[in-house]
């Protein structure tokens, strides 16, 4: 496990198409997963600690973000050859014990990350509703893995000032996890 921040948000820059598998079997595209106000797509996989320790909040907001108008997607673009814990069926038994509300797709060549410029898990990235990037943060603050409080996260309070401006914080945080496991 090698920890990972994330690069500072480069306000404005549009979402890459993609279409991918869903561990419910069907294809999800870009445009099939646009919120009216904004649109969070995250990479995670299942076995990094830092996913792990958020993923209660992660379904969460998700869930309350979807009452504002902002629709979530997850994606795990990780080497599942070398890291059996993040296949397929694995992503499944994940979101399934996990009570997944958003799609949860597979980036097989991880050709999407890298498009996306996403560098760990989680990675965070948050549209307006123009599909303009205005969030590139964390979820919360963990300590020793463990979120510090229980109040609203900053992806949250992020997404909501996006859904009733259009534009996200100037101040944002590194979301920090696993890096992503490139293929060799």
């Amino acid at each position: 496990m090698v920890l990972t921040k994330t690069p500072i948000c480069n306000f404005g820059e549009k979402p890459h198409s993609f279409s991918l598998k869903g561990v419910d079997d069907k294809i999800y595209k870009l445009e099939d997963c646009l919120g009216d106000k904004g649109t969070v797509i995250m990479f995670i996989c299942n076995h990094c600690p830092y996913v792990k320790a958020i993923i209660k909040n992660i379904v969460d907001d998700s869930n309350n973000l979807r009452n504002l108008g902002v629709n979530s997607i997850a994606i795990m673009s990780n080497d599942t050859k070398n890291y059996p814990d993040d296949s397929f069926d694995k992503m499944k038994d994940f979101a399934k014990d996990n009570k997944f509300n958003f799609p949860y797709v597979i980036d097989e060549t991880q050709e999407i990350a890298k498009k996306f410029g996403a560098v760990c898990t989680p990675d965070f990235f948050g549209y307006n509703s123009n599909n303009e990037l205005q969030y590139r943060g964390r979820m919360r603050e963990l300590k020793e893995l463990k979120p510090v409080s229980d109040d609203e996260s900053d992806l949250f309070k992020a997404m909501k000032l996006i859904a009733q401006t259009g534009k996200g914080p100037k101040n944002q945080i590194p979301s920090m996890g696993c890096n992503i496991k490139w293929f060799n």
